[in-house]
């Protein structure tokens, strides 16, 4: 079977295009947040989370999907995965406005970049030859510690999030956040991040062919997600909301953490000697 670089994901028109979509929606919805935040309807606090979430959607998430789309580097392994992991983030953010948002102008943004992200994801894994992509990693990558990271976040999410509904629904405990809040961060956090985290570490563990893009997916989304919860805190510390140090302590160590296991994962990517080829081979491949 041929293994080049160009059939680590198969050809295909959809993806992109979709991908390419759904970057246009995000820069869009982004810009236009942060270019009249009045339009947020939402109480302050939850009006500053909308902030640093466009900003590090416009700054951050936005330029690094374009480069992913963009050159002859788009087909090397390591950009690959980072345009996987950079959906599923999208899918995730635009689920919390969605639900989380109150109902605004920029509504029908939201639902849009769902559906767009959500669609993006399915062509990208339809398309992709995950033998060959696995291929591409060195047996010296440390899949089981990076595994084990993760199995770990999705248990320690968990533990907390069941172990504060069951405080609060059967004993009177009292919730960090509003009821409604709380439901929402908890069931996407249950139902998207978690499962992720785990079915991406148990397949990595077993260096399942699959678990390379499952995890890329899951630790890119979380990381990116971690470094909007701790911009978000000292936000809230800044603007006088919260107490020195608010939530910072707890985000920001483990978005390092998940970081630099998302780091090492798709670093450790890497295309085999006859795909190291000039810019104009890689051309000329695609061509064919």
């Amino acid at each position: 079977m041929n293994t080049s670089l160009t059939t680590i994901v198969m050809p295909s028109s959809v993806a992109p295009r979709l991908a390419w979509t759904l970057l246009a929606v995000m820069v869009v919805q982004s810009a236009s947040g942060l270019a009249a935040p009045h339009l947020y309807r939402d109480i302050e606090w939850i009006r500053t989370t909308w902030y640093g979430n466009d900003w590090i959607t416009l700054l951050l998430a936005c330029p690094l999907l374009s480069l992913a789309l963009l050159g002859h580097w788009r087909h090397a392994p390591r950009w690959q995965l980072l345009r996987i992991g950079l959906v599923g983030y999208s899918a995730y953010n635009y689920a919390f406005y969605m639900f989380g948002a109150a109902l605004n102008p920029f509504f029908l943004l939201y639902i849009i970049a769902f559906v767009v992200a959500i669609a993006t994801l399915v062509a990208i894994f339809a398309s992709v030859n995950t033998e060959s992509l696995a291929a591409s990693f060195s047996p010296r990558t440390p899949a089981r510690l990076i595994a084990g990271f993760m199995i770990a976040v999705a248990f320690w999410l968990s533990a907390v999030w069941i172990g504060m509904w069951a405080r609060h629904v059967f004993a009177g405990g009292v919730l960090p956040a509003t009821p409604e809040v709380f439901r929402l961060v908890a069931a996407l956090d249950l139902s998207f991040m978690v499962p992720a985290l785990t079915l991406g570490g148990v397949l990595l563990w077993r260096r399942n062919a699959w678990g390379f893009p499952v995890s890329s997916l899951a630790l890119l989304q979380s990381g990116l997600y971690l470094l909007i919860l701790s911009v978000n805190s000292f936000i809230a510390v800044a603007r006088g909301l919260v107490p020195w140090p608010g939530e910072l302590l707890v985000w920001a160590p483990l978005c390092v953490a998940t970081s630099i296991a998302a780091f090492a994962l798709v670093a450790s990517a890497h295309a085999s000697p006859d795909d190291r080829a000039s810019p104009s081979a890689l051309n000329s491949r695609e061509h064919r």
